[in-house]
């Protein structure tokens, strides 16, 4: 058995993530989608407005990375060009997250040395557990691009959404990824946003004993496998140390419509901190998320605690049982 060490990747101060979503728009309808048109906006962003943007959060003097979002982001036929011109402006990594159907003959369009990671969404080890979560052909389409991308020797990642619809199935992935030549294993918790928010939670979410039971375990075994597993911590003891990243690090979630979060969890909401008006940042005023990102409670995350207090619970006087982390917080399991 291979050897695998252990530790939570804290937030850097002055680091730049950037996750920008180019476009809405996408091929599929799954059912934990979190974007939400009405308010991330319907658009495409145009090549111009993708370089002026790129140009307003790249820092020479930062770490600043980018995630190219959707929707479907290869559906956006500037796509190539925009991976290429984050690299020219300097940025330290460049990451594609898509839902596998590559659109516009993406893998002809761009190099492995073009970017650092290409990421794929896969919801189950089979079709009969992905299909139903995202919809019939999806897998079977899915892993035949990501094992093509393998072969042409991109480094590619796997992201899985986990929920009560497939928490029993995480554990089969493991060697689905070994033998496809996956580097990395992203294991998301289920978000109560966008589709899920108005889907019946309860149906989504996890009890802490089921993420605790499960998730660790799993992310150890890929690790034993020789892939790199890193998952949200979420639930975190009540003498646990709690930080948030909006105190610390720096990200930014950008939408087509020039919305801005600093918080994932907001997304839903017209509380983004930020907005983006001719190419400029712009900080909003009034009640933002930004208010919250310095209050400090038992529970730990505040924005948690208003928009998913069914992720809590208390003693019979009333005290939390455990802190909810920041949702940026992971832990990261690796072969040594």
């Amino acid at each position: 058995m291979s050897l695998t060490q252990a530790r939570t990747v804290g937030f850097k101060s002055g680091e730049r993530n950037i996750f920008f979503h180019v476009l809405t728009a996408c091929n599929l309808s799954c059912r934990h989608c979190y974007i939400n048109p009405e308010q991330h906006g319907s658009s495409t962003v145009s090549r111009e407005t993708l370089e002026k943007w790129l140009e307003l959060f790249q820092d020479k003097h930062r770490e600043s990375n980018v995630i190219f979002l959707g929707g479907e982001p290869t559906m956006h036929p500037e796509l190539p060009h925009v991976i290429r011109y984050a690299k020219k402006l300097g940025y330290s990594s460049v990451t594609v997250d898509t839902n596998g159907y590559l659109f516009h003959d993406f893998l002809d369009k761009v190099a492995p040395s073009d970017l650092d990671f290409l990421s794929f969404s896969l919801d189950g080890p089979n079709p009969e557990v992905n299909d139903p979560l995202r919809g019939d052909g999806v897998f079977d389409t899915c892993t035949k691009n990501l094992q093509t991308a393998v072969t042409r020797g991109f480094n590619v990642s796997l992201i899985y959404t986990v929920s009560r619809y497939n928490i029993e199935h995480l554990h089969k992935m493991v060697p689905l990824l070994a033998q496809w030549g996956v580097k990395r294993f992203f294991i998301q918790v289920i978000g109560i946003r966008g589709k899920t928010a108005i889907n019946g939670a309860d149906n989504w979410q996890l009890t802490p004993e089921e993420w605790l039971e499960k998730i660790p375990k799993v992310a150890a075994d890929a690790a034993t496998h020789g892939i790199t597993a890193i998952f949200p911590k979420v639930f975190l003891e009540p003498e646990g140390k709690f930080e948030c990243a909006g105190r610390v690090a720096e990200n930014y979630f950008i939408f087509p419509n020039g919305r801005v979060y600093q918080c994932p969890l907001c997304e839903d909401y017209p509380v983004n901190v930020f907005r983006i008006e001719e190419n400029r940042l712009i900080k909003n005023t009034g009640f933002t998320e930004g208010k919250f990102f310095s209050l400090d409670i038992p529970e730990g995350c505040v924005i948690n605690k208003m928009l998913q207090p069914d992720n809590l619970r208390y003693d019979t006087d009333g005290k939390p049982l455990y802190k909810i982390s920041c949702c940026l917080l992971k832990q990261e399991i690796t072969p040594i």
